[in-house]
This record gives C-alpha cells, sequence and structure tokens, in this order.
C-alpha cells in the first residue's frame, strides 16, 4: 500500500509536539502498541487520499491543515518549546503565543507535504515508550529516486483518549529537541515578542 510521509526536508524544520505525560502513567499494552500502529497507518493513508484529490491547491491545503489539527498535539508542543522560557514571559505573551502556534504547526507541514503525496511508508514495529503510556512507532520512508529513511513516531493518547503525534525521530534526530534549540536561539536574539512575530510572519506567508 502507498502512503504519505512526512520527507526528511519537512521534518528537519518542523515543529514536533511532544504530549504531556502523566505521572500515574503506565506502559503501552500490546494491544495499544498496534492500536497506535494502525493510527499512523490511517494517518498516512488517509493524508495521501487527500494531497492526490484534484481539488485546487488552496482546497488541498485547508483540508490537509484541518487533519493536521486533528491529529497533532499543538498545545503540548507550545508547551514544551519554551518551557525554559516559561516563567520569564508575561500573560498576555503567552496568549499571543499560543494564538499563533496552531497554524504555525500546521503552515509548516502543509507548505511542504503537498510535495510528497508519492511517497510510501511501510509500519515496521511498535513498542511501549517507557512507563509513559506512550508508543514509539518505527517506520522506513520510501520515496521514489531517493534512498529510503527511518522515521519513529512517537504516540500518545490525548486525556479523551484519541492517539495523537507527540514527536517525530528522522534517522536518530530528536525533531522537537531541534526545534526547541531554534526557538531558544530566536529568543535570545530578538526575545520573546520577536519570536511571535516571526511565527505570525511566517502563518502571513502561508495563508
Amino acid at each position: 500500500m502507498r502512503r504519505l510521509t512526512l520527507g526528511v526536508s519537512v521534518l528537519a524544520v518542523m515543529l514536533a509536539p511532544v504530549v504531556g505525560t502523566s505521572a500515574l502513567a503506565q506502559a503501552a499494552t500490546p494491544a495499544e502498541a498496534a492500536s497506535a500502529g494502525q493510527f499512523i497507518s490511517t494517518l498516512s493513508d488517509n493524508a495521501f487520499a487527500v494531497l492526490k484529490e484534484t481539488s485546487s491547491k488552496p482546497a488541498i491545503k485547508a483540508k490537509f491543515r484541518n487533519m493536521l489539527k486533528e491529529n497533532f498535539a499543538v498545545d503540548d508542543a507550545g508547551a514544551r518549546l519554551i518551557r525554559r522560557y516559561r516563567n520569564q514571559i508575561t500573560p498576555a505573551q503567552l496568549a499571543a503565543y499560543q494564538a499563533v502556534l496552531p497554524d504555525y504547526v500546521v503552515n509548516i507541514y502543509a507548505d511542504r507535504l503537498i510535495n510528497y503525496s508519492n511517497a510510501d511508508v511501510k509500519i515496521i514495529r511498535t513498542q511501549p515508550h517507557g512507563s509513559t503510556g506512550g508508543v514509539d512507532v518505527f517506520t522506513k520512508i520510501g520515496v521514489a529516486g531517493k534512498a529510503p529513511f527511518d522515521i519513529i513516531w512517537y504516540v500518545e493518547k490525548s486525556p479523551a483518549g484519541k492517539w495523537l503525534v507527540g514527536n517525530v525521530t528522522v534517522s536518530g534526530v530528536n525533531l522537537s529537541l531541534t526545534q526547541e534549540a531554534d526557538f531558544s536561539a530566536i529568543i535570545s536574539k530578538q526575545g520573546f515578542d520577536g519570536l511571535v512575530a516571526l511565527m505570525k510572519a511566517s502563518n502571513a506567508r502561508s495563508a
């Protein structure tokens, strides 16, 4: 079965969400691990179907944005990426950041994923992610004319019991940590308001 992938060039610049865990979480059961693998498989299939539609590019991107918002842990991503600055910013700054975060995350994916409609995702295996309750889904990505590469998807259930993508590791690179470092570099040079301004500008370009 042919499925869509988040290509390396997409993921290398992508905000990789991280779902918060509960102190009472337990290791995922074999049934839950299998369910998490099916979630990634279904998400890939659905994304592939959207990007193969013959609608206009804006219509396809709009539909794809909605899909991403439903399946990625955007709010937890935002909290993780600015965790070292959380006690240094005002409530107004936090609110401004949270307001631009969802579109920022979704637009980065949508602007680039449209170029990967012919990729193939193969589920290799799944395993519990320690005692977090989450699951690592190991996949092999194939793109025509390029060498295959590995992506590990960390997925965890939301409080409502829905699986969400929490983090992505591409060929051994933890993208959540990479993006956190990028945000910190921007904040150190331009301040927190500068980070929000850059995110707003990015959203405007992708609108």
